[in-house]
This record gives structure tokens, C-alpha cells and sequence, in this order.
């Protein structure tokens, strides 16, 4: 066992790590307005809180971090709110970047970027080309994202591929079939983790978490750091996952 940080003296089992953990970045709103800020400065916080997740779960050894950017649902928030997470998220990006090759993360996005700017879609693009090199850490940001949109162009997918007579719907199986979705070629995640204490999954890896374990914090988003995160692999330690057995 090895210890990391001294608050709340949480112990972490560097052999037992999840190998794939997914955020749902919640509770940026909340947490400025019990600031008396507006919403856009509690996004400029989770966004900083971000990089500190995704620097230390490189530092840990995870080897997947999934967080939940923006969803297709996110697109009725005002359009000063709107606008203000897609330049945050520009921001994150250009500097990502620029320190590539010293940070050596592997980006890929989920998600239909159709609907965002041109400019937006291409710094993407480029952020996954460029970093695809790398090996070790990988974040996947979904972007414009929702699972059950995700099963919906996977079926569609695999319908058109039906048609062409490239496979045989009979013989479809579960493994074949995530190979159709954004996260294909990645592994299912082991921990799920939602800060400010809503509990719930809010249309978010819907089929990749059918087995995956579930960690909910009052904690907002902004307030969650790497003792927040130890405290989440570590209550993930002391479970015992039987994938449905006994």
C-alpha cells in the first residue's frame, strides 16, 4: 500500500488501480453561485480543476480518463454560458498544444462536433492527430456528447454496414457492436465519479458503464482535487466487482 497526501490519510494500492476512470465535471454553477459569482467563473475554476485531475491521474498510472465536457443536452444552457465553455475548452486546448510533448497525453474526443465552430472542430482534429504518438495517459473529452445519441449512431452505423452486406445482423454480439460507438477500441471504465451530490448518470457512458462502479460526492467540482480523487479510488478499492457472478 502506498500512501499519497496527508489529508484524511486516504491509502491508494498503486497495484490495484482502476484502469479507466470517467468523470461527470459537475457542480461548476453551484459552486459559484454559493460565491456569489456568475456560472461562467465556476467553469473557468472546473476548468483548471481539470488539468490538476487529468496531470495527477498521468502521475498515478491510470490509464484512461474519460470526462464528461458537454453534452447534447448542455446546448439549452443561455448562450453566454455556452459561449464561455467553448472558449475555455479552446483555451485548454491550445495550451495542450503547446505542451504536448512535455505532458505526452493522448487526446481523442467523443462526441458529434459537427455543430461546433469550424475553428473549434479543427483545433480538435489537430489535437488528436498530434498527440496520437503518445502512449501511457489517454483523456477522452465528450463534447457535444450523449450516450443514448451514441447507441442511436452506432445502430445507424451498423445498419448501413447491414445494407452493404458487410455483416450479418444475426451474428452481431456486444463486442462487435461497441465497435461502432465513439469509445471503440477502449476499455469499458472501472470507476464512474459525479461530484456535487447529484446521483445520477445523466445520459453518460450508458453502455460503457453497465458494469462500472459508482462514486458520488457533495464535493462540486471546482473543490475536487487529488485527495478528493484518492478518496474515490480508494472507496473503489475496498469493493469487490463480481460482473454479475457471485
Amino acid at each position: 500500500m502506498a500512501l499519497f497526501g496527508k489529508r484524511e490519510e486516504v491509502q491508494v494500492d498503486r497495484e490495484r488501480l482502476p484502469r479507466h476512470i470517467a468523470i461527470i465535471m459537475d457542480g461548476n454553477g453551484r459552486w459559484a453561485k454559493g460565491r456569489g459569482l456568475p456560472r461562467t467563473a465556476g467553469h473557468a475554476v472546473g476548468a483548471e480543476t481539470f488539468r490538476t485531475i487529468a496531470t495527477y491521474c498521468r502521475e498515478l498510472g491510470i490509464e484512461y480518463l474519460t470526462v464528461y465536457a458537454f453534452s447534447t443536452e448542455n446546448w439549452k444552457r443561455s448562450a453566454d454560458e455556452v459561449g464561455a465553455i467553448m472558449g475555455l475548452l479552446q483555451k485548454y486546448l491550445l495550451e495542450a498544444v503547446r505542451d504536448m510533448e512535455k505532458e505526452k497525453v493522448r487526446f481523442v474526443f467523443f462526441g458529434d462536433l459537427a455543430p461546433l465552430s469550424e475553428e473549434l472542430r479543427e483545433l480538435c482534429r489537430q489535437v488528436e492527430r498530434d498527440s496520437a504518438k503518445f502512449e501511457g495517459c489517454q483523456v477522452n473529452i465528450c463534447l457535444n456528447y450523449g450516450g443514448r445519441d451514441e447507441i442511436v449512431q452506432g445502430a445507424k452505423a451498423f445498419a448501413r454496414d447491414c445494407m452493404a452486406g458487410k455483416v450479418d445482423p444475426e451474428r452481431l454480439t456486444e463486442e462487435q457492436f461497441g465497435g461502432y460507438l465513439y469509445s471503440a477500441g477502449v476499455p469499458d471504465p472501472d470507476l464512474v465519479i459525479r461530484p456535487s451530490g447529484e446521483e445520477r448518470i445523466s445520459n453518460f457512458l450508458l453502455w460503457q458503464s453497465a458494469y462500472a462502479e459508482y462514486y458520488f460526492t457533495d464535493v462540486c467540482w471546482p473543490d475536487f482535487d487529488r485527495a478528493e480523487l484518492r478518496k474515490a479510488i480508494g472507496a473503489y478499492q475496498g469493493r469487490s466487482r463480481r460482473f454479475g457472478g457471485v
